[in-house]
């Protein structure tokens, strides 16, 4: 009796000392992605506050004023984090800006600065290495590694609706209404087969994953059967925003 006694005392004196590890290591991790968190937060206002476009550089001010949308975002959602997956979040939307701060150095011609966390799809996507055009629904959609005066709406590469874009310069936003509901869901897709597949088959993308180029006709091909398995009345999930909702995830 004694013994079942002892081995009781001893498991449960086990069984408290693991969750007492695991809630100081929890409390460990929550503690440092607030403080990865906040550096990254400070590190964009710090930026943002040091850079003024000028006037003649369209580019530049466009690039400022999207790294701006990123820091506002970034400092509502660190009001309210209160988990390391929302903390994590804020970090991924600060980052996000520092790509834009980095776009609009490099629009003025100015040092790039100092290296900046890579997100997954950013560097599966690859970068942008010579022009790109292509016609879609009547309208002209173009890319180049650098900016002008054409060219004024950077993306720092990643996912939309499942494809990779490079990151690159753009005369359009198209990846905002992409991710927007079906029918930008279905501009993105045509734009990605008319433009984006041949620069990836061309090789006109420099550091892409090997099968980046080919996603379209998988994804082409779910969308399809997805569209033939039934629930037609239903009006399909609008996405989320731009990079916040998910493009980007750490």
């Amino acid at each position: 009796m004694e013994l079942w006694l002892t081995l009781l005392v001893v498991a449960i004196l086990a069984i408290a000392f693991v969750v007492y590890s695991n809630k100081r290591r929890t409390e460990a991790e929550l503690a440092d992605s607030e403080a990865e968190a906040r550096r990254l937060y400070e590190r964009l206002g710090g930026q943002s506050m040091n850079l003024v476009a000028p006037g003649d550089n369209p580019a530049a001010g466009q690039a400022l004023a999207d790294a701006g949308e990123r820091y506002t975002a970034a400092g509502s959602q660190l009001d309210s984090a209160s988990t390391i997956r929302q903390y994590r979040l804020v970090a991924e939307t600060a980052v996000e800006g520092l790509h834009y701060i980095r776009a609009a150095r490099q629009a003025m011609g100015m040092d790039l600065g100092p290296d900046i966390p890579t997100l997954p799809g950013q560097a599966r996507a690859g970068i942008l290495t010579e022009p790109v055009s292509a016609e879609v629904e009547g309208r002209s959609y173009t890319g180049s590694p650098n900016p002008d005066d054409e060219n004024r709406h950077y993306y720092p590469g990643g996912r939309v609706d499942g494809r990779p874009v490079p990151a690159g310069w753009y005369n359009t936003p198209w990846w905002q209404p992409a991710l927007a509901g079906v029918g930008g869901a279905l501009v993105g897709m045509m734009i990605f087969d008319a433009m984006l597949a041949p620069a990836y088959a061309g090789g006109m993308v420099e550091g892409a994953a090997p099968d980046a180029g080919s996603d379209s006709g998988g994804d082409a091909g779910a969308e399809g059967s997805e569209a033939g398995s039934g629930d037609s009345g239903s009006g399909g999930d609008a996405g989320g925003g731009d990079f916040g909702g998910g493009d980007f995830g750490f």
